[in-house]
């Protein structure tokens, strides 16, 4: 991609192994970047200057990268953000998009996958509108975590909602990880 050569980069990601190896290849790929392991991190960064782009980690720890894509749109709606996440669901897909975010991708996805979502400025109209039927399990982890999203991940806020013990909560988290 031509148009990005020399462009600016956020990248917001807790896990510091992966947020090094993206900054690495995105650099190579000729993006100055800029990284960030926890919105107040990236809050110091977006505050002194703008980005082109931005790669928003769902889960920040304890914190959600929604606030982060909420408070990077508000400063700087040209920044085209996409959000990467482990825990993929349609309710943060869609909080996403309406903060802010141009596009959302479920890990893994690399460098290739990130800069396509960088330049898909437009929806897809020819998306089969026919897809797998979800099963009860994934309708289930999506509830859970749509219930964590508004729970800002607080666990025993969620299973409280839910009706559920925070000890079989936790564990069916441990199971999904994605």
């Amino acid at each position: 991609m031509s148009e990005t050569k020399g462009a600016s980069l956020l990248i917001v990601e807790d896990d510091p192994t992966f947020a090094r190896t993206l900054r690495r290849s995105f650099e190579r790929r000729g993006y100055r970047v800029a990284s960030a392991g926890s919105p107040d991190e990236a809050e110091a960064l977006y505050a002194v200057d703008s980005f082109d782009f931005a790669v928003v980690d769902l889960k920040l720890g304890g914190a959600s990268g929604l606030a982060v894509v909420e408070a990077l749109h508000a400063r700087a709606p040209q920044t085209r953000i996409v959000v990467l996440t482990g825990y993929a669901s349609i309710g943060t897909a869609v909080e996403a998009i309406k903060l802010g975010a141009a596009h959302y991708l479920a890990k893994p996805s690399n460098t290739d996958d990130i800069e396509a979502a960088f330049a898909s400025l437009r929806g897809d109209a020819s998306v089969p509108l026919e897809g797998r039927k979800s099963s009860i399990k994934t309708l289930e982890w999506e509830y859970i975590h749509q219930t964590l999203v508004e729970c800002d991940f607080n666990i025993s806020e969620t299973a409280r909602r839910l009706g559920l013990h925070r000890r079989t909560l936790a564990r069916k988290l441990e199971k999904r990880q994605v």
